[in-house]
């Protein structure tokens, strides 16, 4: 209703408000009077009224003209010439003038209007509600729904849709199913606007049976409900009934828009039915919607994610690309499908075409910087995230993190971290990954106890990583408090963080917790399986391996490269000729799978070990590529084992020819002469390391002992417990003599005498990191120690013996495998 009112009638009616009116004077006053300066020089002029007239609905009409032109001067100074007349808007306009400050970002003004009303409706609240959740105050605005509930007004539809707004945007849409039972109370649940947004709302929350409940209610269904419950089914992976009710909706007589196209072929790409999917295009096509950017943007997803690379350069090159969203999503998907030089070629297209990479664009293609290792690449793109302002971004400042550490630069990444001003969980995963990576597994370690002291939650990532770095420390002792964790966290039966777990424990010598956490898994994948029979090839049980092998056919798995090289270096570590052949043929017969260099590397290592030398150099012969140092030392290894000079001598050569300085083959060819007795030519050959600068690798062994680890060099007397080790040491000597021990001075490389070769026999480092472990640890656990060569002849008779001795389990990895000891026994057989 339009009421006129008197000016100075008005203002004596209401001397109590006259405060407030002169305190929006004063709020308004200048931006009023610049507003009526430039209303003064434009060519429209405004709307005037005498002082005795006052026609409220005209003010309404220029404010709504305001929000269409987006001029929120003009509307300041209507709202100033308001107060200056009395403030005698009546409920209607005051509502338009509400949502002008509401739809221009005024929100501060809307709420002192709102608080100040004196009459208030429904449009009201809902207004002021629309302007609170688009702020992103959404406490204020459930707390106005409240209120406009709690003093009776009525809850129409436009409450209704506003207030599930709000829950959807603050992640309460599981409490839709309550404003639901109230549409249903009060009969709006019928009405096509109330229903779309209660679908909307379901299919945020999954529960999409209470959306296709709402969809059936629904009276007269328009083109917006039917895409909505589209939506709905193609988020919730119910990608069938989308495309059915994408057929019905059609069926009926509607036209799809652009945001039903996106959903179904988002739907199509759910199915993996790129022919549906081409059917979907050709109907955008008709429909002239190819050219939208949601429609656009889904059909690149579909092609990239379909594999159909060439097919989404087509339409990304025919679609508009004024907007950032196509050039990002395009250059994402070509880095994370390893086509990096075409993202970094597609980013430096877009930077040409003067189109403003935001914060995506940039970590896209600084992942394409990280797969390259393009150090010099990622310094320019990271001068231009500082240059634009980004470098706060906390995804950018990760990636750039990244980039640095797969450069190896830690340091830089570093220097990242400590800048960072927000750190979210993927900045210490960044940070421990690139430490493992590098090798430097203990800083890894210090990383993951300030990510927990800051109380930064680990994800899966954070426990695999740092999983692999007590694998490679081989320290059981934090792997298990590691596991402790992800148990705590729920993250124990998640397949990756499984699969680092049964890795870990295979190489930390608990081959047993190994097979435990595999029988736990309640999936498995690929990597499980080759995680479990690597682990057993690597501790000799060549026997448990044929097993898994065999239970992963029975499963349904189908073996791979990996499986298979871990099969045939269980069959070389245990010696298992006949099954090493059948196992390597039918790998290329019945699996297709074509031998790679650690295939073959496992077939010479096999056919040398079991005494046929020249087999294996007949099979280096028939390699289809260039045998590479891998094949040449296993063959060199194996005329070790058997002492044959001559073969030996030629392996050592090829592996010289590819790694002139490669110290451990100059030692082997020297341990061969030596074994000959050919001690002129071994002291040739230690000459020739010395003339060259090659150092001999030191013999290291070390043990883990409440969180320390404590390490031995061969003849080593550094360590502060020495005399007592040297008293054990002279006391297994001793017993072992007495349990018929007999040294095999053909372990010592050295012309030197018997006595002195028998002493040289017990200070070699896993000897010392043994008798040390006997009187620190307790009897009941078992000994894990790790050695960086090859395990000798003579400790590996000592150990088996003193194993009997002391009634305890010694598990021992050195350079090639795990030897479990245990009375008197290991588990190679002899066979090593």
């Amino acid at each position: 209703m339009i009421r006129l009112f008197n000016y100075k009638s008005f203002s004596c009616k209401q001397p109590t408000r006259q405060s407030k009116i002169n305190a929006w004077l004063r709020g308004l006053s200048a931006q009023a009077a610049l507003s009526t300066q430039q209303c003064s020089n434009s060519t429209t002029t405004p709307m005037t009224f005498s002082v005795s007239e006052f026609n409220s609905h005209s003010y309404a009409t220029s404010l709504q003209s305001c929000i269409q032109n987006d001029d929120l001067q003009t509307a300041m100074a209507i709202h100033c010439q308001v107060l200056k007349k009395g403030n005698c808007l009546d409920l209607f306009a005051t509502n338009v003038l509400l949502n002008v400050y509401v739809k221009l970002n005024r929100l501060p003004d809307a709420t002192k209007l709102f608080d100040e009303m004196p009459e208030r409706n429904t449009i009201s609240f809902v207004t002021t509600i629309q302007g609170y959740t688009v702020s992103s105050q959404f406490l204020e605005a459930v707390g106005l729904f409240s209120t406009l509930h709690r003093e009776g007004h009525e809850l129409n539809p436009f409450a209704f849709t506003a207030f599930l707004k709000v829950l959807v945007s603050m992640g309460w849409a599981e409490l839709c199913p309550c404003v639901f039972a109230c549409v249903y109370k009060l009969g709006h649940d019928s009405n096509a606007f109330v229903g779309t947004a209660l679908i909307d709302a379901f299919s945020v929350c999954g529960c999409v049976e209470f959306a296709r409940k709402v969809f059936d209610g629904v009276i007269c269904k328009d083109m917006v409900t039917w895409t909505g419950m589209v939506a709905c089914f193609a988020e919730n992976d119910c990608f069938e009934e989308a495309l059915n009710f994408f057929s019905q909706m059609r069926a009926v007589g509607f036209k799809p828009n652009n945001f039903t196209f996106a959903f179904v072929l988002k739907a199509c790409l759910g199915l993996d039915t790129i022919r549906v999917a081409k059917s979907a295009h050709g109907c955008a096509l008709k429909t002239r919607y190819e050219m939208d950017l949601y429609v656009a943007v889904a059909l690149l997803d579909l092609y990239t994610k379909s594999g159909e690379i060439s097919n989404a350069r087509r339409i990304f090159e025919e679609m508009p690309k004024k907007d950032v969203i196509p050039w990002s999503f395009m250059i994402a998907r070509y880095a994370q499908t390893d086509l990096s030089i075409d993202a970094v070629e597609l980013f430096c297209r877009m930077r040409q075409a003067f189109v403003a990479p935001n914060q995506f664009t940039f970590v896209s293609v600084l992942q394409a910087c990280a797969t390259m290792e393009g150090l010099d690449l990622g310094k320019q793109i990271h001068s231009l995230v500082v240059r634009v302002g980004l470098l706060s971004d906390v995804f950018v400042s990760n990636a750039l993190m990244d980039v640095y550490a797969k450069c190896g630069r830690m340091e830089n990444s570093v220097e990242l971290f400590a800048e960072s001003p927000k750190r979210n969980h993927v900045t210490w995963n960044t940070m421990i990954v690139g430490y493992v990576q590098l090798g430097e597994v203990g800083k890894a370690m210090i990383m993951f106890s300030e990510m927990l002291e800051e109380q930064v939650p680990a994800t899966e990532v954070t426990y695999s990583s740092v999983l692999r770095a007590c694998a490679s420390l081989a320290a059981l002792e934090p792997g298990m408090q590691v596991h402790c964790l992800t148990v705590k966290a729920n993250y124990d039966m998640d397949v990756v963080v499984a699969n680092t777990l049964i890795d870990m424990y295979a190489k930390c010598g608990s081959i047993t917790d190994a097979r435990l956490v595999f029988d736990m898994m309640k999936d498995w994948n690929e990597v499980s399986w080759n995680a479990m029979i690597s682990g057993y090839s690597m501790h000799g049980l060549s026997a448990e391996v044929l097993k898994v092998f065999d239970l992963m056919q029975q499963r349904g798995w189908r073996p791979n490269n990996l499986t298979f090289v871990g099969v045939l270096s269980a069959c070389s570590n245990g010696g298992l000729l006949e099954q090493g052949e059948a196992y390597f043929k039918s790998m290329v017969a019945d699996y297709g799978i074509e031998p790679c260099i650690e295939h073959y590397t496992s077939m010479v290592s096999l056919l040398g070990r079991a005494g046929h030398l020249d087999k294996a150099a007949k099979l280096i012969e028939g390699i289809p590529f260039q045998p590479s140092v891998m094949i040449w030392r296993a063959l060199l290894g194996a005329c070790i084992i058997h002492n044959n000079v001559e073969i030996g001598r030629l392996s050592a050569q090829h592996i010289l020819d590819f790694e002139p300085e490669d110290e451990a083959t100059h030692v082997l060819l020297s341990n061969i002469y030596a074994m000959a007795r050919s001690w002129e030519k071994a002291a040739s050959v230690r000459k020739n390391m010395k003339k060259k600068g090659v150092k001999k690798e030191p013999g290291l062994s070390w043990i883990e002992n409440q969180g320390m680890i404590h390490y031995f060099r061969a003849g080593d007397t550094s360590h502060a417990d020495m005399n007592i080790i040297r008293g054990m040491l002279e006391w297994l000597n001793m017993k072992s003599r007495k349990a018929g021990y007999i040294p095999d001075l053909s372990a010592v490389l050295r012309d030197v005498k018997e006595d002195e070769k028998e002493r040289y026999l017990w200070v070699h480092s896993e000897k010392l990191a043994l008798a040390f472990a006997l009187f620190k640890m307790p009897p009941s656990s078992p000994i894990r120690i790790i050695k960086n060569l090859r395990i000798c002849v003579d400790c590996h008779t000592a150990i088996k013996i003193i194993s009997k001795i002391v009634q305890r389990e010694i598990i021992i990895r050195d350079v090639h495998r795990f030897h479990h000891f245990q009375g008197g026994c290991c588990s190679c057989g002899d066979f090593w």
